[in-house]
């Protein structure tokens, strides 16, 4: 158990804002192309209202840009990133720490700065929690990932080590991916972006970078046994899945496997279960057409050795992170998806059967950009709203 510190406190508000689940009054509007669903589920499941009231409670206001949340054990309260750079701690009654020193530092430009924040897996006994930046270095800036060790009082971090590192570097400050899971082995899932520019985003095709990539590493930074391109030459070793383009979201479903959401283009959103060794067809296929209108890469939604999304979106949800639903509270909703929108915002939930999307379901849409979404041992769930002056909210059912 850790004491609490002695913190500089912005004080708790708790706004309760009684919402109702509105997916009735939603459509999903015009498309942006015309390329069938490769199955019927792939896209545009059923909208419905599960007709639920939601209590919206604001735990913590005042922070620049939130990214990324982890809930620490025993009801010990919440770590929370700041995309310009800082990372606090909240305490169980909502008090807001001061910023936690010795983050490295990041580039906070364009989309990136400091962004994901995850628990080692034996956190209770090391303190080790791990993050993820935009690292800047000799031409640009980089995808990684560092360990660090928490100080009891949640004032300061130590031992700051990268364990991973993205490559090469880039010039382009947009599309980071940057979500950190952590697998049921103990080893770590990262998610990196292929950075958005023309000469960029085919090297989500080449083994031998990691722009576009989902990549499995040791909390040591090697290569996870198992991992499909050990030993291939010309690929890097960490690689697990290739093909993306700007994965926001990750998260384990109930029986360990791994599933992601990514950024599309103008339409073509998608949800994946990235398999080992599989390319996931960015920038050569994709169910989305550039902004300024006229085709990506190939022209084509689907393309022999290439995978197709398990679903997608056309319009796009603009995804952020995302989480499997369980708990006592919603326990209708226990094995859905609910992931963060940044555009047109809010919460979507997806409900599955045989790793299909059955229901889509559109919630707290009057919130605006929803970064991250973490559900929390009783089933209710935390949203952080992507703001200049964002907050931390707790979602639970309005009995």
């Amino acid at each position: 158990m850790h004491p609490l510190p002695s913190l500089s406190v912005v004080a708790l508000t708790f706004t309760i804002l009684p919402l109702m689940a509105a997916a009735q009054s939603f459509s999903y509007g015009p498309r942006n192309t015309d390329f069938p669903p490769a199955f019927p589920e792939q896209t545009r499941a059923p909208l419905i209202d599960s007709g639920v009231a939601l209590k919206v409670e604001t735990l913590a206001s005042g922070l620049e840009r939130p990214w990324g949340i982890a809930t620490l054990p025993d009801g010990e309260g919440w770590l929370v990133t700041e995309r310009v750079g800082r990372l606090r701690y909240i305490s169980p009654n909502g008090i807001l720490s001061d910023p936690i020193a010795g983050v490295p530092d990041v580039l906070a430009q364009g989309q990136g700065g400091l962004l994901d924040v995850v628990l080692a897996p034996d956190f209770n006994e090391t303190n080790i929690i791990v993050i993820t930046y935009a690292k800047p270095i000799e031409g640009g800036s980089v995808t990684a990932a560092a360990k660090m060790t928490l100080s009891d009082d949640m004032s300061a971090v130590s031992d700051v080590t990268d364990i991973f590192v993205q490559s090469p570097a880039s010039p382009t400050t947009k599309q980071y991916g940057s979500r950190v899971v952590v697998l049921p082995d103990g080893n770590l899932a990262i998610t990196v972006g292929e950075r958005s520019s023309d000469k960029e985003r085919v090297y989500a095709q080449d083994l031998d970078k990691t722009y576009g990539k989902v990549v499995r590493v040791t909390m040591d930074g090697d290569a996870v046994d198992g991992n499909p391109f050990i030993g291939q030459a010309g690929a890097i070793d960490t690689i697990w899945s290739y093909g993306h383009r700007n994965i926001q979201g990750a998260a384990l479903d109930a029986d360990g496997t791994l599933w992601t959401v990514e950024h599309g283009p103008k339409g073509g959103d998608e949800l994946n279960r990235p398999e080992a060794g599989l390319n996931y067809g960015w920038p050569v296929i994709s169910y989305g057409e550039r902004y300024s209108g006229g085709p990506i890469g190939s022209g084509a939604a689907v393309a022999e050795g290439m995978e197709q999304p398990v679903y997608f979106w056309d319009p796009v949800i603009a995804p952020g992170g995302m989480t499997f639903h369980s708990g006592e509270a919603f326990g209708d909703w226990n094995g859905d998806i609910l992931i963060a929108s940044l555009n047109p915002g809010g919460l979507v939930r997806l409900s599955l059967e045989n790793g299909l999307v059955v229901e889509e379901e559109r919630l707290l849409r009057d919130l605006g950009r929803v970064r991250d979404v973490d559900v929390q041992p009783d089933g209710s769930f935390i949203v952080l709203t992507d703001r200049d002056d964002g907050e931390v909210l707790r979602i639970t059912p309005d009995e």
